[in-house]
C-alpha cells in the first residue's frame, strides 16, 4: 500500500489534503503537525522514516508570517531551510518523492511577463529568501524533489486574506486595498488535488517517476490585484463595504511584497494535462463552502 507523509497537516493547506484523502482508499496517508513531528529535528525526522515506510511526502509545513521574519530570520530559516533539508535527505534515503510548497514572492523584479520556472529570482524578505534557500536545499538533496511555487493561497478554513476581508467588509464602511500588486489567488483545495492527481499518475505510471523533479508552477487561471480580488469577494457576497484602491507606499508593510507575480503554468499544465480553473470560479466554491 502506497503510504503518502502530509507534514503541516493541521494548516491550510494540509488540511485540504485530509479533506481529500477520502477519494484515494488504496493509500494510506499520514498526517503530522509540529507536535507529532518538528521537521527541523533532523533526528527526529530519520527516526519516522525508519519507523515509517513512506513512498511519498507532501511537505506542507512552513514558517509563513511574512511580515514577522523580518524579526525572526533565525526560526524561518530553522523551519523553510533546515526542516526541508531534513525531509528532503530523509526522503532520499528511502528513495520517496518529496512535493515541496514555495512561494511567488520568490519573484521580485520589474517583469511584467507571467514568470517561468526558468526566469530569475529576486527574493527581497528574510520570508521570501528562506524558502527560496528551502527549494535549493530539496532540489540538491534529492533528485525526485518536486518544488511547487503557488501565489496568494486561501481556503474556506484557516488564517487567509478572503476569510479576513469578509470579517472586515461585514463591520467597516470602507477598506483600503492595494490595487498596484498583481498576481493570482490559488484555492488551496485546486492546489492540494492537483498534487494528487499528480501522485496518481506516477503510482499508475502514467508518467515516469523522474518527471516530477524540479522547480514548477500553480496558480488558478487569470490575473487581478488585491483591489479586484477584495472586489469580486464583496460582489459575490453582497458586502456593501466600499472598496478604496490605494498604492502600496500608502500601506506599508514590514516585508516587501512583489508588485507583479502572476506565474505561468504552461510546464505543469503539459506534463500532468492539468486543466486549472480560474481564479474567479474557485473564489465561488470557496464562499459557498463558507
Amino acid at each position: 500500500m502506497t503510504t503518502i507523509l502530509i507534514t503541516g497537516a493541521k494548516g491550510q493547506l494540509g488540511r485540504c489534503f485530509q479533506q481529500l484523502a477520502a477519494r484515494f482508499p488504496a493509500w494510506r496517508f499520514l498526517y503530522v503537525d509540529l507536535e507529532d513531528l518538528d521537521i527541523a529535528d533532523r533526528p527526529a525526522v530519520f527516526s519516522f522514516f525508519e519507523k515509517n515506510r513512506v513512498h511519498w511526502c507532501i511537505n506542507c509545513a512552513a514558517y509563513a508570517a511574512v511580515d514577522k521574519a523580518e524579526n525572526e530570520p533565525a526560526l524561518a530559516r530553522r523551519v523553510n531551510v533546515s526542516g526541508v533539508r531534513n525531509l528532503a535527505e530523509a526522503c532520499a534515503r528511502y528513495q520517496a518523492p518529496l512535493i515541496h510548497f514555495s512561494t511567488d514572492y520568490v519573484y521580485h523584479s520589474r517583469q511584467n511577463t507571467p514568470f517561468r520556472e526558468t526566469d530569475t529570482v529576486h527574493p527581497k524578505s528574510v520570508y521570501a529568501r528562506t524558502k527560496l534557500a528551502g527549494d535549493r536545499a530539496a532540489l540538491k538533496a534529492n533528485p525526485l524533489a518536486m518544488v511547487i511555487r503557488t501565489s496568494w493561497l486561501y481556503a474556506p478554513h484557516g488564517h487567509n486574506f478572503v476569510r479576513t476581508m469578509l470579517h472586515f467588509g461585514a463591520e467597516r464602511p470602507a477598506l483600503r486595498v492595494v490595487y498596484d500588486q498583481v498576481g493570482t489567488p490559488t484555492y488551496a483545495p485546486d492546489l492540494a488535488g492537483a498534487v494528487l492527481e499528480i501522485v496518481r499518475q506516477v503510482e499508475e505510471n502514467s508518467v515516469p517517476r523522474n518527471t516530477i523533479a524540479g522547480v514548477w508552477h500553480y496558480s488558478n487561471e487569470g490575473v487581478c490585484s488585491w483591489y479586484d480580488f477584495t472586489q469580486a469577494i464583496f460582489d459575490i457576497r453582497g458586502i456593501t463595504c466600499r472598496v478604496i484602491p490605494i498604492e502600496s507606499k500608502d500601506y506599508p508593510l514590514p516585508a516587501p511584497r512583489p508588485p507583479f507575480s502572476v506565474l505561468n503554468k504552461a510546464k505543469i499544465k503539459t506534463a500532468f494535462g492539468l486543466q486549472i480553473p480560474h481564479w474567479r470560479d474557485s473564489l465561488l466554491r470557496c464562499l459557498e463552502a463558507l
